[in-house]
């Protein structure tokens, strides 16, 4: 059960496995299943003196997740010098502990209600439909690509307005930019590797410049008013109680956006994909689709009423979740299963792995969403959105442009993988991602689905159905 501290045997040597710590930024995944292999529920990695802890059970999920007192929210690792823009930029919710953690949630939170959501879809729906009407039957699209550069546009829109997109996209485009190069060196703070740190002063040149456009951003909501969308409902939570500083206000819509805008995106893409090369749980959902009677795009209610869609999300983001992992910072001495951790000391856990316990998923790597049915998992059991007091906001708007997008798309085109297609799921910056292009053909839907063999380590990762095997193309 959950909260239950795993006890172990005071003689039992610690799960520690001597390494090299950069294995684990290497190949995140690859270094994770040996770990889980190796020791079990909890173990750890140490190289050169250093330690990082790893916790894979919901039991220590428990543990690390909801005492966010002892554990620490550490997002972005280098914070830069103090009163520079890297530290305010990087000062957002997801850095956030304590008290001051709380406040700003509080004033956040708002604009992730329902209530508020719902007032999003006229430009989910604008913008899906913008999308799908650039597209043609008989062409080849990179759904990667695609879903990428939609949930910019959204993204974007929603967070920062309407009224200047271009201005909007590109100050998303450089967020984007921005949590990339901070994950790129985020390792130095457990590895002491001067490697990492090469691109230091270019991250430190490069916030000064996204800083100063999200102030510009913010000046100019403050004065056209008016248009609903994220940040001008926190400037007037601000405005109201003064709460927020003008730095807090900067580093929460950098943050809010590199939280939201490739995790939904790497979402739809492992959605889609996995549907593509499902032909029975896309048959399945489409028949529901079809019971349904929908326009080009789906309202709330019938989506709500619609539970082969719902469990086809689920499922997509328990095989395929688009955070693989994540990190806590131990801020007292704690004890942690048999670890006695002492300040500072770094802690992963990782949906990744959790979603993949045989225990909790029976064959946990194919693609069932019908598991749901009976399937009623603990919060700490599956977590694609985190769990406990820290609990991704964003996680109800996420869902609900997963569940109005993937119809809408399914409603106008039936997406075949291209044969030979390479698909590759890699770690980058914590998130689950493509590797590579992954190439889908559009053609009118006809509810008559294929699918076709591929390349990659997608079929490591997932066990595919016959009909996906490895395939190499003729050069």
């Amino acid at each position: 059960m959950d909260g239950v501290i795993l006890r172990f045997p005071e003689d039992a040597p610690l799960p520690v496995s001597q390494g090299n710590l950069l294995d684990f930024p290497d190949d995140p995944i690859a270094c994770l299943q040996k770990l889980h292999r190796q020791h079990g529920p909890i173990a750890a990695l140490e190289g050169d003196g250093t330690r990082l802890h790893f916790v894979f059970s919901p039991e220590y999920n428990h543990q690390v997740l909801s005492d966010s007192k002892t554990f620490h929210s550490r997002f972005f690792a280098v914070r830069g010098p103090r009163n520079s823009p890297q530290r305010r930029l990087s000062s957002g919710l997801l850095s956030m502990n304590g008290d001051v953690h709380k406040r700003n949630r509080r004033m956040v939170m708002d604009a992730f209600l329902k209530k508020a959501i719902q007032t999003y879809l006229p430009t989910i729906r604008e913008l899906t439909l913008d999308m799908l009407n650039n597209w043609r039957a008989g062409e080849e699209r990179d759904i990667s690509r695609e879903m990428t550069e939609f949930l910019l546009r959204l993204t974007s829109t929603i967070l920062f307005g309407m009224d200047d997109r271009e201005t909007a996209y590109e100050i998303g485009r450089k967020v984007d930019e921005w949590v990339h190069l901070n994950h790129e060196l985020g390792m130095s703070v457990f590895v002491a590797d001067p490697g990492f740190t090469a691109r230091y002063d270019e991250l430190l040149s490069f916030a000064g410049r996204l800083e100063a456009d999200i102030a510009g951003m913010i000046e100019r909501r403050r004065q056209s008013g008016g248009e609903h969308n994220v940040l001008s409902m926190i400037l007037q939570a601000h405005d109201e109680s003064g709460h927020l500083s003008e730095e807090e206000l900067i580093g929460q819509a950098a943050l809010i956006f590199a939280a939201a805008h490739l995790t939904t995106a790497h979402s739809l893409t492992w959605a889609l994909s996995l549907l593509a090369l499902h032909p029975a749980e896309m048959q399945s959902l489409w028949a529901e689709l079809q019971s349904l009677s929908l326009t080009d795009f789906p309202e709330l209610a019938q989506v709500e009423r619609a539970p082969v869609l719902d469990r086809t999300i689920k499922e997509s983001m328990r095989v395929l979740p688009a955070s693989a992992y994540s990190q806590r910072i131990a801020n007292e001495p704690a004890r942690l299963g048999p670890f006695d951790l002492v300040r500072g000391s770094g802690v992963i856990f990782s949906q990744f792995m959790t979603h993949r316990l045989a225990d909790l998923y029976p064959e946990a790597a194919t693609f069932q969403p019908n598991r749901w049915q009976q399937l009623s998992p603990s919060p700490y059991a599956y977590l694609p959105f985190g769990a406990g007091p820290r609990m991704c906001l964003g996680g109800p708007l996420a869902m609900m442009i997963l569940k109005t997008v993937v119809p809408s798309i399914l409603q106008r085109f039936k997406l075949t993988v291209v044969p030979g297609t390479m698909i590759g799921a890699k770690v980058i910056s914590t998130m689950l991602a493509p590797q590579y292009p992954i190439w889908m053909r559009l053609d009118e839907q006809d509810g008559r689905f294929q699918s076709s063999p591929i390349q990659g380590n997608l079929a490591e990762l997932v066990d595919l159905p016959n009909g996906t095997k490895s395939f190499r193309r003729a050069a």
